[in-house]
């Protein structure tokens, strides 16, 4: 049986990810050049058996066998090789890698507010699909407008007043 997984990007570095029996796994070379360490046989070899396994998956359009570390080994090694990068690494692993890939798995019939994901310029954003429209959180629209191929908004942007002038403003009524 092969495998096709979801494509997470963060700095500009692929991710390829699945859900596989109940739980996440990951390209361990991907992963290790996440978190800036090359992932060796021996390094994953300590891992324990159930964190570890080689899977056929497609890959830039073809099907490698290739080395995935579980949802519970990828933790483990952020552990073991902790920079403070990976803190950051590891909330985006959590908050929305493995909510897109736990929410791609229950699709609901009726129309309930589920965790997806946008590519948008060299970042992976994660959305909120309710009512059939994407919802982006308030923290990632400074991402979303100051995208370097958005120069056209940039002078919009720069026309406009500040928001808190706009909003000292707003409450002085």
């Amino acid at each position: 049986m092969s495998y096709i997984p979801i494509i997470f990007t963060r700095h500009t570095r692929p991710l390829h990810a699945l859900w596989f029996e109940s739980q996440a796994w990951f390209c361990a070379r991907e992963l290790g050049r996440l978190i800036g360490r090359y992932l060796d046989d021996h390094i994953v070899r300590k891992l324990d058996a159930d964190q570890r396994r080689t899977l056929p998956l497609l890959r830039y359009g073809e099907y490698r066998d290739t080395v995935m570390i579980s949802e519970s080994g990828a933790y483990t090694v952020l552990a073991h090789h902790y920079i403070p990068e990976n803190r950051s690494l590891r909330r985006w692993l959590t908050y929305e890698v493995i909510a897109v890939l736990r929410d791609r798995q229950d699709l609901p019939e009726h129309d309930v507010p589920r965790i997806g994901q946008m590519d948008w310029g060299r970042h992976s954003l994660s959305v909120l699909q309710w009512q059939h429209e994407p919802w982006i959180r308030l923290r990632d629209v400074p991402e979303v407008l100051f995208e370097p191929g958005c120069m056209a908004h940039r002078s919009a942007i720069k026309a406009s007043p500040p928001w808190r002038q706009v909003a000292a403003r707003w409450l002085r009524l």
